[in-house]
């Protein structure tokens, strides 16, 4: 098959044919018809991910048709349209046992622990715990967009934010995450605020349900121009893009009592920003973190889109071919470009 691979952190990827990959007993082999470029896949490369062996194959955003089973599955069958959480449960430990697949103890992330969807074909282990069935009517591209991104928006505002009707919902950073979050913190009827440094992105992230827009490149007091806009601060606020500055800004965005959900990663050097915890415990303010979704709560999302009350499709800003991804993968620090990149030419 042919795969996007690097053989050192931070070395440019080329594009070459290796072996296709065989079902693990417990896995399937997906062949992959779209597969998102995600700004983790960018980490992975740089070398931030301690769990990734070289040579490598970046990519966990993905959807395909089963290609093999493995003999231990019992729930898949060969032909099947299907996509997957960026983070796989072993259905086995306590974690899992509790449904929470996204934190198990021995989880399985294709595109970090093992190889991943920059490529025709891609092995998927634990199936019967991880695969999600695509609804018939959502093509591949839409399916792959929801990658790690949307479903990890939907998890942060619906799941750990718990957002209500008529809540104030900050989203910092208007990426692929933040654009999820804001089309779903609108959808459950928030009044959303979008900040960003880029105003094309505030004006696209308008068309998709925020309210407000702040450019944080001319507006350097962000919390205060939310206090402004919300008179009592945010009951919500997403750092969407992970930077000490975005995540302190957050933070100082909240009304009391309301509620940090730290989406985007924070990693490396920028891996301890300086929390204001005299603001948290006098405003008695909830710290959350918030890492993929479990496959069992893909059902109340796909319902959504295929009722029409989310549009992830609107997200995708871009399509490209296998080897195009190696330019957008090694670029993508620059924060060019609005929405989220789609590779589903191989």
């Amino acid at each position: 098959m042919k795969a996007v691979i690097y053989e050192k952190f931070g070395s440019i990827p080329s594009l070459k044919t290796v072996d296709d990959p065989s079902p693990a007993p417990d896995g399937v082999v997906v062949k992959v018809m779209a597969t998102g470029l995600c700004r983790s896949d960018w980490h992975g490369w740089i070398g931030h991910d301690p769990d990734i062996e070289l040579p490598h194959v970046p990519g966990h955003e993905l959807s395909g048709i089963i290609e093999a089973v493995g003999k231990k599955v019992r729930n898949w069958n060969v032909g099947d349209r299907v996509t997957v959480p960026f983070v796989g449960g072993c259905g086995a430990c306590p974690e899992c046992d509790s449904g929470n697949h996204q934190v198990c103890d021995n989880q399985f992330q294709p595109g970090f622990t093992h190889w991943g969807s920059f490529a025709e074909y891609v092995g998927i282990h634990y199936a019967d715990t991880n695969l999600v069935k695509l609804p018939d009517d959502m093509d591949f591209v839409t399916a792959a967009s929801l990658g790690c991104r949307f479903v990890t928006s939907f998890r942060g505002v619906v799941d750990q934010g718990k957002v209500v009707k008529g809540q104030w919902v900050a989203v910092h950073g208007c990426g692929g995450v933040g654009l999820s979050a804001i089309m779903i913190a609108k959808a459950y009827g928030a009044q959303v605020i979008a900040i960003d440094i880029d105003d094309k992105k505030l004006d696209f992230a308008k068309t998709i349900g925020a309210d407000f827009g702040i450019n944080a490149k001319t507006d350097t007091d962000v919390p205060g121009a939310i206090f402004d806009i919300t008179k009592r601060g945010a009951h919500i606020s997403l750092d969407a893009l992970g930077s000490p500055i975005t995540c302190v800004n957050s933070i100082r965005s909240l009304k009391k009592r309301g509620k940090h959900i730290q989406v985007g990663l924070l990693v490396a050097d920028q891996s301890t920003p300086g929390i204001p915890m005299d603001i948290v415990v006098a405003n008695e303010l909830e710290i959350i973190g918030s890492h993929g979704i479990q496959a069992h709560r893909y059902s109340e999302l796909l319902a959504m889109i295929t009722k029409g009350g989310l549009a992830p499709e609107k997200l995708v800003g871009e399509t490209i071919s296998l080897e195009q991804s190696i330019n957008a993968l090694t670029k993508m620090n620059n924060f060019k470009g609005t929405g989220v990149t789609v590779i589903n030419q191989f």
